[in-house]
């Protein structure tokens, strides 16, 4: 899935020499955290996040009014001044993958999305990406995850496709864990059902392994000393 079909296209832009006054009233009523800043072509040049924002404001060990009043001095300020220039950016042939490795390696929480001019075209935030795979995954559909320990070799996927078309069940999704345990991989499908006991006893008797992820999880928490 390419970053063009997700990515949020409703885009508030500010320019540079937009006052921070300005580009707060439009954060705060639109709920954005992020605010792309172009030139009058659409030429991404910036960045303002709520960080950005907010490193702006003065002290809070200032009494009250002095607050206020730096504050507002602050606000005449534009927003070239504190955006951040030349962000990281994503292309529109770029992957959901793509966006989502470069959102975890560089810790950002949005990534402007351009073409091949720098001009900008959309935005693909953290929250984008949850919702695409919530798309992607059809979890929004009743259903029932499943977690399988399965050994390390090839075939075994398709043996638990085989039995739930057997039950006549549909998968919304299926994940796969990279890592699991030695010579083990944990595959998660998401069945479109809530019916799974005749499914989960074919899949016992055909040598898989149920388990509950909680359960794993809490087990290689560091036992307490009584």
């Amino acid at each position: 899935m390419f970053v063009s079909q997700m990515m949020n296209t409703d885009l508030i832009a500010v320019q540079p020499g937009t006052k921070l006054a300005e580009a707060r009233v439009l954060m705060q009523k639109n709920n954005f955290r992020h605010l792309p800043v172009v030139e009058q072509n659409d030429r991404l040049v910036g960045i303002i996040t709520d960080r950005d924002m907010r490193d702006a404001h003065p002290s809070s060990l200032l009494d009250e009014e002095d607050y206020q009043r730096t504050l507002d001095q602050v606000m005449e300020h534009r927003v070239e001044e504190v955006m951040t220039k030349n962000p990281l950016t994503i292309s529109v042939y770029s992957t959901l993958q793509d966006a989502l490795m470069v959102i975890g390696k560089k810790k950002v929480g949005a990534l402007p999305v351009v073409d091949e001019g720098g001009y900008l075209k959309g935005i693909m935030s953290t929250r984008d990406i949850l919702s695409a795979f919530v798309n992607i995954m059809g979890i929004e559909e009743p259903g029932t995850l499943l977690c399988i320990l399965v050994d390390e070799q090839p075939g075994q996927l398709k043996k638990i496709v085989d039995i739930a078309t057997s039950e006549n069940v549909s998968m919304g999704s299926v994940l796969v864990a990279q890592y699991w345990d030695k010579e083990k991989r944990a595959i998660f499908p998401y069945l479109l059902t809530n019916n799974v006991i005749s499914i989960k006893k074919k899949l016992l008797e055909a040598g898989f392994d149920l388990f509950d992820p909680m359960k794993w999880y809490h087990e290689q928490l560091p036992k307490s000393k009584d």
